[in-house]
């Protein structure tokens, strides 16, 4: 028997993570701010800022000063990290999901986006 507790963490689960959030929102656009960032993703700033560090630690992203900004850039080839979907590059995912329309509201299938079906 579920607790109400239980109940509802599983209600506030999602399929993306928050570097997942945070690398998409920045494929959106490469000068966003962290503040932005963290606004977008409803996560604060400090973790933002902790996720793209991880990010750039990991080879997924380079950040690089441009005036009083930073300008991202994510890295060419990347690839996800879990075992399952190894050897697959994240650029699919991601132009699919920082395009303005996505999945059926663009009427695109999945093979247009270089995301496999299965």
């Amino acid at each position: 028997m579920d607790t109400e507790h239980t109940s509802s963490r599983r209600n506030r689960w999602t399929f993306l993570t928050n570097h997942a959030r945070v690398l998409v929102t920045i494929a959106r656009d490469p000068g966003v701010r962290l503040r932005d960032i963290a606004v977008a993703c409803d996560l604060t700033e400090r973790t933002v800022q902790a996720i793209v560090t991880d990010l750039e630690t990991d080879g997924y992203l380079t950040r690089t000063r441009d005036g009083r900004r930073n300008r991202y850039e994510i890295a060419p080839g990347a690839r996800f990290r879990h075992p399952a979907e190894a050897g697959l590059e994240i650029a699919g995912l991601l132009a699919y999901l920082a395009s303005p329309l996505t999945g059926a509201a663009s009427g695109a299938p999945l093979a247009e986006h270089n995301i496999p079906a299965s």
